[in-house]
């Protein structure tokens, strides 16, 4: 009998749902124009992201993350929630020699913990969250100089950590999401994971 796995067709493996949980360390909302994050008890989502943050609504200009539109052109909002790892953070501390990397100073919405090579999560993996709250993820977060000077901000005497930074948080950054369903999320709360199908396309 075929490995019920395989595409037979075009010999492309393909890996079964994974259902995972984790737990909530931290939500915060990134107001302004600062990279930063104030700290919440409660998050609050709607469909056009969260309330009061900068990444909120439908639509975005598009940015150097996507060449393929031209500058500034209207595009739909994959970024209206950023989220990281507390393991990730941990990782990109060890690389940069210094004791921490708070989440709100890279401008994290929302801190997770207990999901293995979170900033990994393919797209369309989805958090669900007690309220009825999910979030979908759009894809990674690339790391940039701008987050490297807030850490260095908040880290006197490390100077050089805004040009180290992309280094040691590339592909550590954590995810991208956008609101499936509107919902709140508390801090302390765990959430269940939902990942798809993956597969690679050989093209």
């Amino acid at each position: 009998m075929p490995d019920p796995l395989i595409n037979t067709t075009s010999d492309i493996a393909v890996r079964p749902v994974l259902k995972r949980a984790g737990r909530v360390v931290m939500v915060a909302v990134a107001g302004g124009d600062a990279i930063g994050a104030e700290r919440l008890a409660e998050l609050v989502l709607t469909h056009e992201g969260i309330p009061g943050d900068r990444h909120a609504g439908f639509l975005r200009p598009a940015d150097v993350r996507v060449p393929w539109f031209e500058r500034n052109a209207p595009i739909h909002n994959e970024r209206q929630v950023s989220i990281v790892s507390m393991e990730d953070l941990a990782v990109i501390a060890g690389n940069l020699g210094v004791e921490r990397v708070e989440p709100e100073w890279l401008g994290a919405n929302l801190a997770v913990g207990g999901v293995p090579d979170f900033s990994f999560l393919p797209r369309g993996s989805r958090l669900f969250f007690p309220s009825g709250a999910v979030l979908a993820v759009m894809g990674q977060n690339d790391p940039c100089r701008i987050a490297g000077a807030e850490v260095e901000r908040h880290l006197i005497g490390q100077e050089g950590l805004a040009l180290r930074f992309a280094a040691a948080a590339k592909r550590l950054r954590g995810v991208v999401a956008t609101v499936d369903r509107p919902g709140s999320i508390r801090s302390g709360e765990t959430f269940k994971l939902r990942v798809p199908e993956q597969w690679i396309w050989q093209g």
